[in-house]
């Protein structure tokens, strides 16, 4: 389960893809069908358990307590204008530095880092984009020069956003060179002076609605037990802020299904099933040049067949529920309950290739400083203890991505059809469908694995 990002570097580093392969030996042996059933089960009892619970048991899961917390907007900018700095200074290693993505600050520091570590800790430590985006600092130094002149709507501006998503997924999963240092520089930086521009033009309006991260991240952060506000700190339950604050656009309810969909195929197009599917012999890898056509159809296929399989149960939870709702509102009610899923499978498919790269990039600052280099380990994929740990982590951020999504959506059905038979009746397909997802999910983590 290495990360796709990493697969030419891999190429020239045997010992790093055999230690993936020598983790799926592993993991094979372990008893994933006792642990797939018990994860399944778990998501099943979870649906039939909140459907027994009394509604004030639930109605405390939406809300959120202030706490004292003191006025620091204004460090905003300096922390933002900060993180301009860096992201520069790592553009210019990645124009001027090493070819090798492993030993390259810009691969690293953008799909290790900042993709796979920062996407996570958003979802558990709150909304850290607004500290940390590289515009809202300069944006407000140059404001007193620039007046914004146009205006975006809402459903325009997320749309943007979602059309920039599925670029980036092409990027990560279609595209043959997404790790080129100087490549993957060059497309960063044009991205940050265009959404400069898009901030001048609209105000900083486009970076929450029409920047892609700003869109994504935003909706991650309210998975968070913490929300940061003028009013000061809140805390509450995991995914409060989902219930608390629903979605008004379908178009903005579109991203964290296209983040699943995106995520679910990264894990299938690696298994021996997709691979044997596309007629590629998963022990003798083409690279991915030769299967930039199949791999680009199979990411629009997940994407539609995601669409069209969460839509139809929420149809017919609307169909047994007798909801008179026009179907795009309840679609942007509660297609952002899949986020704790989309989480879920975020942690689990770049688990492994974190532990390794994640030693590569303390091996670059190290020589960067001066220190003495050191030798990356992938030992821990050669034992069948910690590749046990590794797995039962994998397959517990699904099952309790599933469980999570399942007591949003009720609570949220509660909420919204005012009786709890009626919310009871429109989750019933929406359960079965977590369900299903759960058994998909534990089935990639458990599949042979190729390419």
């Amino acid at each position: 389960m290495k990360i796709f990002w990493t697969f030419i570097a891999l190429i020239c580093l045997p010992g790093s893809a055999l230690a993936h392969a020598s983790d799926q030996g592993f993991v094979l042996l372990l008893p994933t069908g006792i642990y797939t059933i018990g994860g399944v089960v778990s998501v099943g009892l979870t649906v039939v358990l909140v459907a027994l619970l009394p509604d004030r048991k639930l109605s405390v899961l939406a809300r959120g307590r202030r706490v004292a917390w003191p006025r620091v907007a204004g460090l905003r900018v300096l922390t933002s204008i900060l993180s301009t700095v860096l992201l520069f200074g790592v553009i210019f290693e990645g124009l001027t530095g090493s070819r090798d993505p492993l030993a390259n600050l810009m691969p690293l520091g953008f799909w290790l880092v900042f993709w796979i570590g920062f996407v996570t800790l958003q979802g558990f430590l709150g909304n850290l984009w607004l500290w940390v985006n590289p515009w809202s600092g300069v944006y407000g130094l140059l404001r007193r020069v620039f007046t914004p002149r146009c205006k975006l709507s809402g459903k325009l501006g997320y749309i943007i956003s979602v059309v920039q998503l599925f670029g980036f997924a092409w990027l990560l999963l279609v595209d043959p060179a997404p790790s080129d240092p100087s490549r993957l520089a060059i497309i960063v930086a044009i991205y940050w002076g265009l959404t400069l521009i898009g901030m001048l033009v609209f105000g900083p309006v486009w970076q929450r609605r029409a920047e892609l991260f700003g869109a994504f991240l935003g909706l991650f952060a309210q998975l968070s037990p913490l929300k940061y506000a003028a009013t000061g700190l809140w805390v509450g339950w995991p995914g409060w802020q989902v219930i608390a604050k629903p979605t008004r656009f379908a178009s903005l309810a579109v991203v964290p299904l296209l983040m699943l969909a995106t995520g679910s195929f990264d894990g299938l197009n690696e298994t021996f099933w997709w691979l044997g599917k596309i007629g590629v012999n998963p022990l003798m890898y083409p690279g991915r040049s030769a299967v930039m056509l199949p791999t680009a159809i199979g990411l629009i296929l997940a994407v539609v067949v995601l669409l069209g399989a969460f839509s139809l149960a929420l149809y017919m939870g609307q169909r047994l529920a007798r909801d008179s709702a026009r179907f795009i509102d309840s679609f942007a009610l509660f297609a952002p309950t899949v986020l704790p899923i989309a989480l879920g499978y975020h942690i689990a498919h770049y688990l492994p290739g974190f532990l390794v790269e994640v030693q590569y990039v303390a091996l670059t600052l190290v020589q960067r400083l001066g220190g003495d280099p050191f030798y990356v380990t992938t030992s821990f994929f050669f034992d069948p203890d910690t590749v046990r740990l590794i797995w039962l982590t994998q397959a517990g951020a699904v099952v309790l991505g599933h469980v999570m999504a399942v007591v949003v959506a009720h609570v949220l059905a509660l909420r919204h059809f005012g009786t709890p038979r009626r919310a009871i009746l429109s989750q019933i397909p929406l359960g079965i469908f977590m369900v299903l997802y759960t058994f998909f999910g534990l089935w990639l983590l458990a599949t042979p694995k190729g390419g």
